[in-house]
Formats: C-alpha cells, structure tokens, sequence
C-alpha cells in the first residue's frame, strides 16, 4: 500500500492531520488494502483529504464527503459524492444511509463536539459492514475547555465510550448481563492520541465460553487471591498503616478495603499529573 502521509503531500487541495495520525492509519488499513471499499469521511473542508483517501486506497475505492459547508459540493467535479448536512442531526443520517448503503470505513473529522461525536457514531454503528471500522478523530477535545466544547464532563465523547467498553464485556458470562446489538457487533475498541477506533466483528458476535486444557492433569488448589495477606512489605507511611502490618489484616476486612482504597486514589493522582 502506499505511503499515506505521501498521499497527503501530493494532496491538490488543502487539508491538515495531526503528525502522529499516519502511522495508525496505515496500521488500521492494512486489512483493506487493494480491496473494493467505501470511505466516508465528515468534515471535508477544502477536500485534499478525500483526494488523500483516493490517492492511498486506489481507484477501487470509493469516497464520499460529509459537509456542512454547501461550497463542498463543487468537489463533485472531481468525481467525488458529497451530501451537505448536520452531523448532529439523526434525520440527516437516516436520509444519508438510506441512499449510500452500509460502508466500510466512516472517518470523523467533523466538528468535534460532544454531540456532533456522539451522534455521529450512533446513527452510523448499524451501517457499517461486517469488518468495518469507525474512526473518531480529534478526540482530545473531550478534555479541552476551551472553543465551546464544554468538557471534561459526563457527556463527553470519550466518557460516553466507556459504557460501551461495559457492553462488550457482557459477552463473558461471568458478568451476568444479557447481550444487546452493540455486544454482537462491535469486536474492540481502539484508542490511540487523539484517535478512537471502532472495529466491526465479521460475523456476529455471541458469549465466550471457558476452554481448559489438560481436564485430566486438572488439579484443585487453594485460590489465594482473597487469602489473608502479610503487608509488611507495603508502603509504611503512617502509623495507621503499620498498625494493620502488625495485624495482618485480611484483604476482605474493611481496613484492607480502607488501605487499598488509599492507594488507588495515589495512583490516580500520579496519572494526572
């Protein structure tokens, strides 16, 4: 395949991508390589990214642009499709699915916020093929406070995955949750900076089951992961905690629970910094 960020240089219009977004790509699109694919991407701009997409994936390829802008629809000239619309809007996407079809690959480069994010992400999850993709880009302004995009908050693109990262763990049985449609079809969830990826499972996806091996060398041992526990090597910084060393408190006691607790949240402290 070729090399993306060439595809970019030689690009006849204007567009701009963060440094580190090429490299992924090229890794996420392997698997399309030299394949019969449509690409859609929201927020064309000048379009030198639909002439990128073109360029990288071959003449096989079929690329259409989202734009909010009516001036895109000049591109069409070029021999791409373009549909002027709200990203935010579901009826846009329904009226949008409906004459495109289901596609391979939807790439956001829209105008990130929360909704337009989110929205966009919902109306497409169910018009993407079987080994599809959906990519976020500009993900970062989940965290950025600034240009109207209000976060961090609870809605923010970003928070808004991570109950989907909850649904696809429903497919373990241990969970004890019923499957809903995002379970059986969304295979993984990628995050990269500034970059989220949704991949698409080929074939629909049910609950995991165990597989052991060996059944008749299986031997039962005792399972020490709530098993009484000696904290004389852990961190000694207060009397409080070398009173529970001396006591050799077990894991299930609520002084435990209190000292685990402690060191959680001193973890999470050192990661924001």
């Amino acid at each position: 395949m070729k090399n993306l960020k060439k595809s970019f240089q030689s690009s006849p219009k204007y567009s701009i991508k963060w440094s580190n977004y090429f490299e992924i790509y090229e890794n996420l699109f392997k698997r399309f390589e030299k394949k019969k694919i449509t690409l859609v991407e929201v927020g064309i701009g000048n379009g030198g990214s639909l002439f990128m997409w073109r360029n990288y994936f071959g003449n096989r390829a079929k690329v259409i642009g989202v734009e909010l802008n009516p001036e895109a629809k000049k591109l069409e000239k070029n021999g791409f499709k373009i549909f002027i619309g709200d990203q935010s809007n579901p009826n846009f996407w329904k009226k949008f699915y409906k004459k495109v079809g289901k596609i391979d690959i939807l790439i956001d480069d829209g105008g990130h916020t929360n909704l337009q994010q989110i929205t966009t992400l919902m109306e497409s999850i169910n018009n993407i093929k079987p080994g599809g993709m959906i990519v976020i880009e500009d993900t970062h302004t989940s965290f950025m406070k600034n240009k109207g995009f209000k976060n961090p908050s609870k809605f923010s693109f970003i928070n808004f995955t991570s109950s989907i990262i909850e649904i696809l763990h429903r497919r373990n049985p241990m969970i004890n949750k019923k499957l809903n449609y995002l379970s059986k079809i969304i295979n993984s969830i990628e995050y990269f900076d500034s970059i989220t990826v949704f991949n698409f499972a080929k074939k629909k996806l049910t609950e995991s089951r165990n597989i052991e091996n060996n059944k008749n060398l299986r031997v039962y041992f005792d399972d020490f992961r709530f098993h009484k526990t000696n904290m004389s090597s852990y961190p000694k910084k207060t009397n409080f905690f070398l009173d529970l060393i001396k006591k050799k408190i077990s894991k299930r006691s609520y002084l435990y629970r209190f000292y685990e607790n402690i060191l959680i949240k001193n973890y999470l402290k050192e990661i924001k910094k």
